[in-house]
């Protein structure tokens, strides 16, 4: 459809509101923003949907959210067994609060007992909530670190994961059903009368830290340890406060400007604890009080960002693939010393995870599994191996710093990975060593591995086909070798077919995805893959050498050759 009849469509619709229309005659005559704003439908994904507030089919507003819901529900009507509900959770962004009521409300008028937190609560939360209660589903609001304009919608199954492909494929198929006019919603106030809304209360939260402290590993620490903690304004302030208060954790310090929540984000211009320049305000009150390591949470509090400090005071932040080996390899280390190692023990982490990871995963016998991006795939091999007792699920991360220890949710859980890399600093200063010492001791038993990632951001329609360009030019290129370095394998998830250098061929045992991976004959590696809920392509590599600056030196060279191949595209 033209999106200019787009436009008037919702102008003239008696099911746009009001307020909606006003906002969208404040861009009559602009071409170029009703073209952004109505050019799609926000796209649900399997992951949900994310984007950018505001009026008009391809934003986030109280019309698509409300749609979504009404999908969910018929989705829940057709599939769940027994009474249908759905638990529903919150960030600190603007509107999450409003969407949260929204969704409550049309899961409501169709029958769907809706359970909501009284205030914002981390994602890891809302899917032991979703197990704790025995829900249906779940929903998150959220937009995790994207900027403040940002929010989204993700939406999970009844063992606490979120929904894999086939299932959000149903979902969407049922959300794309929907027109407006076929969506029915209950009074709020008419909802919490009734029970059809029910507002959780805090032995939910006690639940929940109770599971948690019982993922820790160890005593043998020492609780004085000096920590700096920020939850970047978002919904991990109150449960990982209180999981290193009861913890034992004594020296606690609070990036205050950073700890309530904060909607605009105002002290951080991009709130992901990924990037350096979200702890800047955390490395000046670390320097204050001499902290030894840095906790800082995203915002909906499912990812975890650590930095240490050095011999000379100054402070550096680990890489997600970095921390992930570190934890793993701490956990490892205590199952064996207790002698609770599990048979047939697992780990997994995703295709673009640090191939460290597997390394120290068999060094203590250990298998490491592999899935495609995205938590949920590891999620669904846990509750696979939970079934069916095959093996036995220890630790699962990826590189951008999402980490599950334990079985309690089936998501990335940053409250208890808060807590266990307090836990394995304590642990390692006890001892005598510290966390950097731990990790130079990885290095030098599995080799040096050097990994990065690329993401270019491609906004709107000439974006979006330029990614897709990208990707059909490497997908259909000869590329025998990336510098002096040759291809042994080029693996392409979306037609699931590995190609190896001799020409042979193997089927890929994973999902289809739009992802293509080339193996070189050292063990390097990168990966293209076009983001899920942001227009951006990403590119990852790893370089690994038998020293620090062998693998340095391949890295630059990989990184230089593909982005000049990039550039040709």
């Amino acid at each position: 459809m033209d999106y200019k009849k787009r436009y008037d469509e919702w102008m003239n619709s008696s099911c746009i509101a009001d307020d909606i229309k006003e906002e969208l005659k404040t861009i009559s005559g602009d071409e170029k923003e009703i073209m952004e704003r109505f050019h799609k439908n926000l796209e649900f994904g399997t992951g949900g949907m994310r984007g950018i507030m505001g009026a008009g089919t391809n934003r986030m507003n109280k019309h698509i959210i409300s749609k979504a819901t009404q999908g969910l529900a018929n989705f829940i009507e057709k599939n769940a067994e027994g009474e249908k509900s759905c638990v529903i959770a919150h960030d600190s962004r603007n509107n999450s609060r409003y969407f949260t009521e929204i969704s409550a409300r049309v899961l409501a008028a169709s029958g769907i007992k809706t359970y909501i937190f009284d205030d914002l609560r981390p994602t890891p939360e809302l899917s032991y909530a979703v197990r704790e209660l025995g829900a249906s589903a779940g929903i998150v609001i959220t937009a995790s670190h994207n900027p403040p304009e940002y929010n989204g919608y993700k939406t999970y199954w009844n063992y606490g994961c979120q929904m894999l492909p086939e299932m959000a494929e149903e979902l969407i198929e049922e959300i794309e059903k929907i027109d407006f006019k076929d969506i029915s919603t209950m009074g709020f106030d008419e909802g919490i009368e009734s029970e059809m809304i029910v507002e959780l209360d805090k032995s939910m939260d006690d639940s929940f830290t109770e599971a948690v402290l019982g993922n820790s590993l160890s005593e043998d620490i020492d609780k004085d340890i000096k920590i700096v903690y920020t939850p970047l304004h978002g919904a991990g302030n109150m449960l990982v406060r209180r999981v290193l208060d009861e913890r034992g954790f004594a020296n606690v310090s609070l990036v205050e400007e950073q700890t309530e929540p904060d909607p605009n984000f105002t002290t951080v211009n991009y709130p992901n604890p990924e990037d350096e320049k979200a702890f800047e305000l955390a490395y000046k009150k670390a320097s204050l009080v001499d902290a030894e390591i840095i906790i800082a949470n995203d915002p909906d509090c499912d990812r975890v960002g650590m930095a240490v400090k050095k011999e000379k005071g100054e402070y550096v932040l680990l890489s997600g693939n970095q921390v992930g080996a570190l934890l793993m390899d701490y956990m490892l280390v205590k199952l064996k010393e207790e002698g609770t190692m599990p048979e047939n023990p697992l780990v997994i982490k995703t295709i673009v995870t640090s191939e460290l990871g597997r390394a120290v995963a068999e060094y203590y016998g250990a298998e490491c599994m592999d899935t495609l991006t995205g938590f949920k795939f590891i999620g669904e091999k846990i509750e696979e191996y939970e079934n069916s007792g095959e093996k036995k699920y220890v630790f699962g991360f990826e590189e951008s710093i999402g980490y599950l220890i334990g079985t309690i949710v089936r998501d990335k859980d940053a409250v208890t990975a808060s807590m266990i890399a307090c836990e394995m600093a304590a642990y390692y200063k006890k001892n005598g060593s510290n966390v950097l010492s731990e990790l130079d001791r990885l290095y030098k038993t599995h080799g040096y591995f050097r990994e990065g990632l690329k993401s270019i951001t491609m906004e709107g329609i000439e974006g979006s086909q330029r990614i897709l360009e990208i990707m059909d030019w490497f997908r259909n290129a000869e590329i025998d070798s990336i510098g002096s370095l040759k291809i042994s394998s080029t693996r392409d998830y979306r037609t699931s077919v590995k190609k190896l250098r001799d020409g042979s061929e193997e089927k890929i045992e994973l999902p289809k995805s739009n992802v293509l991976k080339y193996v070189l004959e050292d063990g390097s590696w990168f990966v293209l893959r076009p983001s899920g809920t942001e227009p951006k392509i990403k590119i990852y590599f790893s370089a690994v050498d038998k020293d620090k600056d062998a693998s340095e030196k391949k890295y630059n060279e990989i990184t230089k050759f593909v982005y000049g191949l990039i550039e040709k595209v």
